[in-house]
């Protein structure tokens, strides 16, 4: 869903898309918190057996985050539906990233990167980190609070930042849903803050679940709104139209809501809040590290800008085939990527702590290991049926086959870095564990600096019409960039990643994701063209992506890829126990 390392997506920002769990192998190691020694004279207090291990930690919330990214899709497909894929859906689109983009800006990197390892780390005081906690509640919200005040004043001056008016933009639109929208940055605020909380708690269902009725609460707005008389009026515009209010507003709802339902867990975890004022040591390095992350996501945002500006300067439904085509492509990382670092996070942020570099390096390597064998293949056969997953998804409704035509093939062709993506998003994380916070920023400045020309070079080169797709392949080379510099950064900063087991594995899926969209395209070419194209788009989808995945993950278990084992045990283990 849309819990999004700083939160760092240096594009679409969705914060709760960080917060879901998947199914991953155990990992047996130390407890997590350590044991606290009393005062002299005092017993030692005990810690407890064991950590919960990856696999428990995740596994049990395998299904809230399959269910939670299948209903944050479906209703980006109902939307299309509801009011089609051109200057209405654009508008709606660019209005609900600002409040991800000002919510990032104002602490949502610092929420998500920096609060995790810092409460673990408090975790030793005396009182448990009882008292950091309500400083870092009192003075988050306090900021939230002024923030979003701000901004909801200062709506169309971000309009106009975001915006090409002189492309087949609507600013006035844009400007009467982000009035709408806005607010939700100081929820946004709390579902991040209470999230990193129950985290460090190692507390992971709430946060899995939450994101599930935020999206059913806005599934039920579209369909108020698709049942709604007339269209959007874009001329004039007027922020009580009727559908521009309902759509505004339910989708605000949903981020209430999600919010909300933090709170029972988080009481039962024992937390008490308090307003804590005062700024103590420990604050002031919190304050130092934040500063660095704003700088992180203040750069990255300038590349997001400059995407948002060049995608409305084209043609109609530019911004809305980006922003469902960077949806599909995060499809698979939120629920095998995100997962992972959700549930990984804690562990690196203790071996951190106690400066135990071999097992931070042990839980890179591994996690590094784990992403190429499950997203590599995937991407791959994204390659092949992305032209088909456009016209089968987005052809209901209102949507025309044309521009659902255009949104796969924009997926398709940013397919391969689906795991540069996400190495970059877990290197930002080891860095953040070892309270280094100005080593992503510089990253984050090269990444933008190789994708600020690229970006305006499509306008120049391309017709209105395919610009989309040369923002997403921009967007790929960019973190396939971002992928090799956090690995060279790393080994000089810890020294041996165990690169070599990595390389050979990533050798060993490449070769299996070949023959995989071999056998994909192949099973594309039986398929008969006098279907009508919806069907024709099913029917090919459905079966290129079962043998292209089939094929694959059939040839890393030929080939006994040790990091596919636990994986394929599960499986074996369900269809025994049938």
């Amino acid at each position: 869903m849309g819990s999004r390392w700083p939160v760092a997506d240096p594009d679409v920002l969705r914060p709760y898309d960080q917060l879901a769990t998947q199914v991953m192998p155990a990992i047996k190691d130390a407890p997590l918190v350590k044991p606290r020694p009393g005062e002299t004279g005092e017993q030692e207090v005990a810690a407890p057996a064991q950590a919960p291990s990856i696999a428990k930690s995740s596994g049990r919330m395998a299904i809230a985050s399959l269910i939670s990214r299948i209903t944050g899709f479906a209703w980006k497909l109902l939307l299309v539906a509801a009011i089609g894929a051109k200057v209405e859906n654009d508008s709606f689109n660019v209005a609900n990233t600002m409040p991800n983009i000002i919510f990032e800006l104002l602490m949502g990197g610092v929420l998500s990167s920096l609060v995790v390892p810092l409460l673990v780390r408090s975790q030793d005081d005396k009182d448990g980190g009882e008292a950091y906690t309500q400083r870092l509640v009192t003075v988050a919200g306090t900021l939230l609070i002024a923030g979003t005040a701000l901004a909801v004043f200062a709506a169309p001056l971000i309009t106009k930042l975001y915006v090409d008016d002189k492309g087949q933009a609507n600013p006035d639109l844009v400007t009467a849903f982000a009035y709408l929208l806005l607010p939700q940055i100081f929820f946004y605020g709390v579902f991040a803050l209470l999230s990193a909380i129950l985290n460090a708690k190692h507390i992971f269902g709430p946060t899995a679940w939450a994101p599930v009725i935020n999206n059913l609460v806005v599934i039920f707005t579209i369909l108020v709104v698709w049942i709604m008389p007339g269209d959007i009026a874009t001329n004039p515009v007027s922020i009580t139209d009727p559908k521009v209010l309902t759509l505004g507003l339910g989708v605000t709802a949903g981020i209430v809501a999600q919010s909300i339902l933090l709170i029972p867990p988080l009481l039962r975890s024992g937390f008490k809040f308090k307003w804590r004022w005062g700024i103590d040591k420990r604050m002031k390095e919190f304050g130092g590290l934040a500063l660095w992350t704003v700088g992180y996501v203040a750069v990255s945002q300038v590349g997001y800008t400059i995407t948002t500006r060049v995608l409305t300067s084209g043609s109609e439904g530019g911004v809305t085939a980006y922003s469902n085509a960077w949806l599909l492509f995060q499809l698979p990382y939120g629920v095998i990527g995100v997962s992972l670092l959700t549930a990984i996070m804690p562990r690196m942020s203790r071996a951190a702590a106690d400066g135990d570099h071999k097992k931070l390096i042990g839980d890179l390597s591994y996690a590094s290991r784990i992403s190429t064998v499950t997203l590599l293949p995937i991407s791959a056969v994204m390659t092949v049926v992305g032209s088909s997953v456009g016209i089968a998804l987005f052809t209901l409704g209102k949507g025309k086959p044309e521009d659902a035509a255009r949104l796969g093939e924009a997926l398709a062709i940013s397919a391969f870095a689906l795991l540069p993506y996400a190495l970059v998003m877990l290197q930002m994380r080891v860095f953040y564990a070892m309270k280094d916070a100005r080593t992503p920023v510089l990253i984050m400045i090269v990444m933008t600096v190789v994708k600020v020309p690229l970006l305006y070079l499509c306008p120049a080169l391309l017709s209105p019409d395919n610009i989309v797709l040369g923002v997403m392949m921009v967007n790929g080379l960019t973190f396939v960039v971002g992928a090799i510099l956090g690995q060279v950064w790393l080994w000089v900063t810890l020294g041996n990643l165990r690169s070599k087991r990595i390389l050979g594995v990533i050798l060993f899926t490449v070769v299996a994701s070949v023959l995989g969209v071999g056998a994909a395209w192949l099973a594309g070419q039986i398929v008969p063209d006098s279907f009508g194209p919806t069907f024709h788009a099913w029917v090919k989808l459905l079966l290129q992506t079962m043998v292209g995945i089939v094929v694959s993950f059939g040839v890393l278990m030929a080939l006994k890829v040790e990091e596919l084992k636990p994986a394929t045990t599960r499986i074996t283990r369900l269809i025994k126990r049938r």
